[in-house]
């Protein structure tokens, strides 16, 4: 009688596990002997794609900042007007937790673990800055020049997520009121 194998995991597999834990468990959840449990595979299939807990940790964070950064790129359609862009750029970031990318929908474990990690609070930094200068720049190029204006709605946005509503669009008008009111200013 043979044995069935289980399919190998891959790497990705390791990291999708890591943002379920997170999520739902905190970062405790992220050591090398409850995500071999979550998974139902060895710690020795942990330590083959990661050399240690903390490579595996930032390989986490490296997901979601990529992840972060291609969403906002992504705003940016061929022959969409700058009011267009800075709208989609204020709703895409007030919407992670509905969002496709299971590395998006983690951002508010992100937040809570950066509160207590210095690599994931510099890495949180790096992606409020980039988004902070996205948002910037779009409302310079729709003729708002106080750079605060960014703060405002990137706060905003990130608020939105804090307040746990199931309604995406909701939260999506919300958002997209606030630019309005703001470009209202002009």
């Amino acid at each position: 009688m043979t044995a069935l194998r289980r399919p190998r995991l891959t790497r990705n597999d390791w990291l999708l596990a890591g943002l379920g834990a997170l999520c739902e468990q905190g970062p405790g959840a992220l050591g090398a002997e409850p995500l071999a449990r979550r998974v139902g595979a060895t710690k020795g299939s942990f330590y083959w794609h990661f050399t240690d807990v903390p490579a595996y940790n930032l390989a986490l964070l490296t997901l979601w900042e990529t992840a972060a950064g291609d969403a906002i790129e992504n705003c940016a359609e061929t022959g969409m007007s700058e009011v267009a862009r800075l709208r989609i750029t204020a709703q895409t970031i007030a919407a992670t937790s509905t969002s496709d990318s299971p590395a998006l929908r983690a951002e508010p474990a992100i937040r809570a673990w950066a509160s207590d990690d210095s690599i994931c609070a510099a890495t949180v930094t790096r992606v409020d800055e980039a988004r902070l200068d996205r948002l910037r720049a779009l409302l310079a190029a729709c003729g708002i020049g106080n750079a605060e204006m960014a703060r405002i709605l990137y706060a905003s946005a990130i608020g939105m997520e804090e307040l746990r509503d199931s309604d995406a669009a909701r939260n999506s008008d919300a958002i997209g009121s606030l630019v309005d009111l703001v470009l209202a200013l002009r």
